[in-house]
């Protein structure tokens, strides 16, 4: 068990040897170096402005709930909740059972918390997914990858689409997914403090899939525009994208800027803490594919990591600063 913990390690640095071997690093060093302050102003404030879209979709779902907490408030749990995610091997995952944990030491219940942090995700996943079945479509079609990329990764991406879509789905119908399952579990031969356990666990979902539901029914327009600024929050992350790269010295075409998109994206499904070692050899893949200097991938994911690892750094220092201080 002790060496499985290490496997995520390994395999980044698997990764970040045979990116090394491929992509010539004194050319990505130079990219760098060129960078201006300037430039490196217009994309912190574009991350800035991706940050907040990327909150007013849960800073909305809250309001719907009738939970009215500050919007910076919330940004800061949120940015906690990234900074769990980003340090801890997995996809996706990892930071919401503290985003629970803050709201409920800001006197929210449990339920409405859990419900709030459900949707936010669901919506999340949606729309990343969604972004990422229409961009390996079009790359796909585009041929820009070569043989780089197969039709396999529709399939794949569409099997992960499919489950946030079917939860909001039973959800927004009211048919409480998750419950449902939770009540097939049979107890019998359980110790009675587990069965206990389980069977809060049990009610608790359940009363947190009614809240979706309700909010479905009576807020569906707080719903709409946290998937507005979803959309939104995606549109920036694109301009983003092709700024940095386009900073670093390579104009990228619309198609190569996707190409480049849903390899990152990709990169970053692998269970490595923050894509360590998959981002970087995605990139500079994917440049080479496309029959451009692999170094501008090596200098791009130093960018990434490096605004993420402030970002990450800063959330899990606010978040036990809120914990201590009863959020």
């Amino acid at each position: 068990m002790k060496t499985l913990r290490f496997l995520p390690w390994l395999a980044a640095l698997g990764l970040m040897l045979l990116v090394v071997r491929t992509a010539p690093l004194v050319e990505a060093w130079a990219a760098l170096r060129q960078l201006w302050w300037g430039q490196i102003g217009v994309l912190l404030v574009l991350n800035g402005l991706v940050l907040a879209a990327l909150n007013g979709r849960w800073y909305l779902i809250l309001r719907g709930q009738g939970v009215m907490l500050p919007f910076f408030r919330v940004m800061g749990w949120r940015l906690a909740a990234f900074g769990v995610s980003y340090f801890t091997p997995g996809p996706q995952f990892g930071g919401e059972p503290a985003q629970v944990l803050l709201l409920e030491r800001a006197g929210v219940a449990r339920q409405t918390a859990v419900a709030s942090v459900s949707l936010d995700k669901s919506l999340e996943l949606l729309v990343n997914f969604g972004f990422l079945l229409l961009a390996v479509t079009a790359v796909l079609q585009a041929g820009v990858l070569g043989g780089a990329l197969g039709s396999t990764a529709v399939w794949f991406v569409l099997a992960l689409l499919i489950w946030p879509a079917l939860f909001l789905l039973a959800v927004g119908r009211g048919w409480r997914p998750l419950s449902r399952l939770m009540a097939f579990v049979p107890l019998w031969g359980w110790p009675a403090g587990w069965r206990k356990k389980y069977t809060a666990v049990y009610q608790a979902m359940g009363e947190s899939e009614g809240e979706m539901t309700r909010l479905f029914g009576e807020r569906p327009l707080a719903l709409a525009a946290a998937l507005f600024v979803s959309l939104l929050g995606w549109g920036l992350m694109i301009l983003e994208f092709g700024l940095m790269f386009a900073f670093l010295g390579l104009p990228l075409t619309p198609i190569q800027l996707l190409a480049l998109l849903v390899a990152a994206r990709l990169a970053l499904l692998l269970p490595l803490p923050g894509g360590l070692g998959s981002l970087a050899a995605s990139l500079t893949f994917a440049l080479e594919a496309m029959g451009v200097n692999p170094a501008y991938g090596v200098s791009a994911s130093v960018l990434i990591h490096l605004r993420d690892v402030l970002l990450g750094s800063f959330g899990l220092w606010w978040g036990s600063r809120c914990l201590r201080r009863g959020a």
